[in-house]
């Protein structure tokens, strides 16, 4: 589908493009549509592989095998699995980076604080770890998370934090995963060529691999960023293009961990920090998120020196086209390999992590708990010298910009709801709320222009009175559209609208990142214990109207696995086996309650996720 017309939902980006497209600058519409023509129908169905070198193969009608034999289901599937490793992998070293932080931040190493004890205690006690000093409790969780991930034995998260009625069913399938290291092991020796050609085995150690991520990865890299940073609570923020403003010296954070934004933020706080900068000609030093290193950072920080968030990944050109960007500090995940081209717009791109390098760009300040600060003031004295170079006549100033409430966590969402999860209960058993939907998606070109099904499966969704919980780059393009606002209260149904106004809560709640898969998890098993069920009988789905990489796609295989619906769009690469179709979107519900529906129209289908909570609804009797 080629992009036309309006390339984005949002404005302010539309505005930006046409900028960049007279600029003659290279940005990802245009390369986007230059590649339309090109397109390997094979590669688009998943039916050609690379693996060894009597390929690449394609199988069609006259060649129905690779060279090796494998069939079109063992392709499909193969490859699909082969690539949601990818996704496993950067949730893991984001994992094991959270925990090297917690680790040396109890050794008193880094500049950061045990903000939030309580959370600590409570992440130790479900561990069965035992202490009454906060630093020496905080070196054995931190030691404790790297050996379960590690672990060649079942994982020990997993245990404590899945479902029983999950476990018991991911017991029998013969899918109960060890530590995720050894996941990743099973699963990438599996997909060697000549190894595991068999559809079925495959996609199910491609599940226990995901379960691993999430309840084990995800949810005690989340968790311990609770505990560094602060648990998520409502607070007011805000997003677009917008909050950049030329006349501040501006230091972007993007990626997926939020450790140097962090510490930027304790620096930027102190008053000799922002007298340099004005010493400089500038009116401050602020902090702005980008992608899921500002959404981390969003959910847990209120402060006078972070502007709040740009945007998702697909926004990074037209951002950094503004012109009013001093210093883009890249660390792992979604920095556009493109960006080093954007340097004429007056930005110094700097990685912050030793996984990312870009043409031109060898070196990095490549973060280290122990070197944090050190990093964050080499970041912010960049950013004030370049200040100084800056032409901020060429400037634009953006003027949207759209105040948004953040920080819904699990903890923030029962205090909302007075402490008591039974007002959440009651509001779904009277019908108030008929369901819940869990939005995790990245943004993607691929299925119409940027954001747009997002944002319109999600007001279909609160339109029938079903609560969105958001989450990822999806999250981003809900904010930037004011979905997460109190404003859009009066988009939702009469009942929907009627509790938001009671609780005082958006109808889409914005809970995260695409790594709150995991803690997202935990709040739905919490609902199904105090009703007494399994995750597939509750009135809960999971959509991802704009995925586009392996994280996504991981996850989607997590809440598969866990026995949730969930949409995708646009179609994964699995279209060139009727069987490998079946299987994630039939077969699989026998056998763990959830399946993927597929379904590119973002009406039709919020339809069929009404429909999915309407059959729960009835078959629990409410």
């Amino acid at each position: 589908m080629k992009i036309e017309g309006n390339v984005s939902y949002h404005e302010s980006v539309n505005r930006m493009y046409e900028k960049v497209k007279q600029d003659g600058v290279t940005n990802i519409i245009d390369r986007f549509n230059a590649q339309e023509k090109g397109r390997c129908p094979f590669c688009e169905k998943g039916l050609s592989c690379q693996l060894c070198s009597m390929g690449p193969c394609r199988i069609g009608k006259d060649k129905p095998t690779g060279a090796c034999g494998i069939d079109a289901a063992g392709m499909v599937v193969r490859n699909f699995t082969h690539k949601n490793m990818l996704g496993t992998e950067a949730y893991t070293y984001h994992a094991i980076e959270a925990a090297r932080t917690l680790k040396a931040t109890a050794e008193g190493k880094t500049p950061f604080e045990i903000k939030d004890a309580e959370k600590l205690r409570w992440f130790a006690q479900q561990l069965g770890i035992e202490g009454e000093d906060v630093k020496e409790l905080a070196i054995k969780v931190a030691d404790f998370v790297i050996a379960d991930l590690s672990s060649i034995g079942r994982s020990k998260l997993v245990e404590v934090f899945a479902p029983e009625k999950r476990k018991e069913v991911w017991e029998k399938l013969g899918i109960f995963p060890n530590g995720v290291f050894q996941e990743l092991l099973i699963m990438g020796s599996s997909a060697m060529t000549n190894v595991d050609t068999n559809y079925v085995s495959l996609a199910k150690k491609s599940m226990a691999m995901s379960i691993a991520t999430c309840m084990a990865a995800q949810l005690a890299l989340e968790t311990i960023q609770d505990i560094l940073f602060g648990t998520p609570m409502p607070h007011e923020s805000y997003a677009d293009l917008g909050i950049l403003d030329p006349e501040y010296v501006n230091i972007a954070v993007d990626g997926h961990e939020p450790f140097v934004g962090i510490a930027l933020i304790k620096l930027a706080e102190k008053d000799e920090i922002q007298e340099r900068a004005r010493a400089a000609g500038a009116k401050g030093l602020k902090i702005i998120g980008f992608i899921e290193t500002g959404q981390e950072i969003l959910q847990r920080v209120d402060s006078p020196v972070f502007a709040g968030i740009v945007g998702n990944w697909i926004v990074q050109e037209y951002a950094l086209a503004t012109g009013c960007v001093d210093v883009f500090a890249a660390d792992m995940n979604c920095a556009l390999p493109s960006l080093p081209e954007y340097q004429r717009y007056g930005v110094k791109i700097v990685p912050v992590s030793r996984l990312v390098r870009m043409r031109g760009i060898d070196e990095g300040l490549d973060y280290e708990p122990e070197k944090v600060e050190e990093i964050a003031m080499r970041l912010i004295d960049m950013a004030i010298e370049n200040f100084k170079q800056r032409d901020r006549s060429k400037a634009v100033k953006v003027e949207e910009k759209k105040k948004i409430v953040v920080g819904f966590s699990t903890e923030a969402i029962l205090k909302a709801l007075g402490g008591d999860l039974n007002v959440l209960l009651d509001a779904i058993k009277k019908g108030d709320v008929k369901g819940v939907v869990a939005l995790v998606s990245c943004t993607t070109l691929k299925n119409g222009p940027y954001d747009s099904n997002t944002v319109t499966i999600a007001k279909e969704l609160i339109k029938r009175d079903i609560l969105v919980l958001s989450m990822g780059c999806g999250n981003a393009a809900l904010q930037v559209a004011g979905l997460t606002s109190m404003e859009a209260v009066d988009m939702a149904g009469e009942k929907l609208r009627a509790v938001c106004k009671a609780l005082n809560i958006p109808p889409v709640l914005s809970f995260g990142t695409c790594t709150d898969t995991g803690r997202v998890a935990y709040l739905v098993r919490v609902i199904a214990d105090a009703l007494g069920v399994d995750i597939p009988q509750l009135p809960v789905a999971v959509t991802a109207p704009e995925y586009m990489e392996q994280k996504a796609t991981i996850d989607a295989v997590f809440a598969v696995a866990y026995g949730l619906v969930t949409h995708v769009s646009p179609a994964p690469p699995i279209t060139g086996s009727e069987d490998a179709v079946k299987l994630y979107t039939e077969d699989v519900e026998k056998l763990t309650g959830g399946k993927v529906v597929v379904e590119d129209d973002p009406v039709k289908a919020a339809d069929i996720l009404e429909k999915v909570i309407l059959e729960k609804r009835a078959a629990l009797g409410i």
